[in-house]
Formats: C-alpha cells, sequence, structure tokens
C-alpha cells in the first residue's frame, strides 16, 4: 500500500466520520447542536479535522442532507427489487419509508426537505436519483406514465404534508379520528384509484 492512497483513504474516512457524528446530533439537538467543534468532538477527531473538510456549517449540513438522500434512495432501490411485493405495496413501502424518517427524525427530514443554504452536487444527484426511482415505483403503480409525476407530486406532498400536521401536534385522532398511517393508506386509495369515466 502506498501511503498516498492510505492518505485519501484516511481523509474518506474521517470526512465519513464527521458527517456521521453531524448526522447523529442533528437527530439529538436539531440545527443548533451540529458546529464543526462539537461535530468533531463526537467524531473523535482533532480540534482542526473538521475545517479542513468543511468550509463551514452549511457545507456540513449540506453533506448530511446528500447521505439522507443517499439512504432513501438506497432503500428504493431494495424496495424496488422485492419481486413478492405488488406494485401497490411498493409503493406502500417507499411512501411509509419516507413517513418514518419525518416522524422519527424530524430534524433529518426538516434538512432534506429545505431549500439548501449550498447547494451540493451530491445531493442534487441524490435527490434527483430518489425522485426518478420514486416516480418509477408511481408509474408501476398507477399503470399510466402520463400521470405518474402528477400523481407522483400528490403523493409526496400529502405525506409531507401528514407529517407536517402530525410533527407540528395538530393531528390528534380523537379530533380527526384517523391516524397518520391511515392518512397515508387514504392518500394512496386515492392516488391509485382508475381516473373516474369522463
Amino acid at each position: 500500500m502506498g501511503g498516498m492512497v492510505s492518505r485519501v483513504e484516511s481523509a474518506a474516512a474521517t470526512r465519513h466520520a464527521l458527517v456521521e457524528a453531524a448526522a447523529e446530533l442533528l437527530d439529538e439537538g436539531g440545527p443548533g447542536a451540529v458546529t464543526l467543534r462539537a461535530v468533531g468532538t463526537r467524531a473523535g477527531v482533532s480540534r482542526g479535522a473538521p475545517y479542513g473538510h468543511f468550509r463551514d456549517k452549511e457545507y456540513l449540513l449540506s453533506a448530511v442532507a446528500a447521505k439522507s438522500w443517499a439512504q432513501v434512495g438506497d432503500d428504493l432501490a431494495t424496495v424496488i427489487a422485492q419481486e413478492r411485493l405488488s406494485p401497490i405495496e411498493r409503493l406502500e413501502h417507499a411512501l411509509s419509508g419516507l413517513m418514518r424518517i419525518g416522524q422519527e427524525r424530524p430534524h433529518t427530514y426538516a434538512l432534506m426537505f429545505s431549500a439548501p443554504a449550498v447547494a451540493s452536487t451530491d445531493a442534487i444527484a441524490a435527490v434527483s436519483r430518489t425522485h426518478d426511482q420514486f416516480l418509477a415505483v408511481v408509474e408501476d403503480a398507477i399503470g399510466d406514465p402520463q400521470r405518474a409525476r402528477p400523481v407522483g407530486a400528490m403523493l409526496m406532498t400529502s405525506v409531507h404534508g401528514i407529517i407536517g400536521f402530525g410533527n407540528g401536534g395538530h393531528l390528534d385522532v380523537r379530533k380527526w379520528h384517523v391516524t397518520a398511517e391511515q392518512l397515508l393508506e387514504m392518500s394512496i386509495r386515492a392516488a391509485t384509484a382508475p381516473p373516474a369515466a369522463p
């Protein structure tokens, strides 16, 4: 092994550790908990290390967003590959996976869907890949390529609304007589129903 390769590898490993640490801190305490110093401490690297990898906190958060989108894309790829699932079940898995992030990791979810202060090419590529995968799942479920994009947008905005309403403490089951999961089911049923005859 040459010294060069191991230096590159060790830099990549440090960057990976910093992004992982930032993701953990974000989940625990929101964006305010993510500082380059705190991330360096959590990752167990030298004080100056984070500054060698990220110009500032915004660049670090952009890397966390890219990592989160890439993970959603990987999860979607797994769902798409499951042959025993029907097209509608694939769609249910895809959307409930996203809803779980929104419910269990609200800060990460908010970061993923906020306009980035720094648009990283990694994040843009990961979002684009995920959207394309999702549209393929939608198209498969509704069997109509022409309607896949508007229906996909309707489903994404529905999930987004369900998460926002729930995380804001407004989805009181006693008042609305419905859970987040049931709302998602209703949205999918509405989206995948054959269009009414003219």
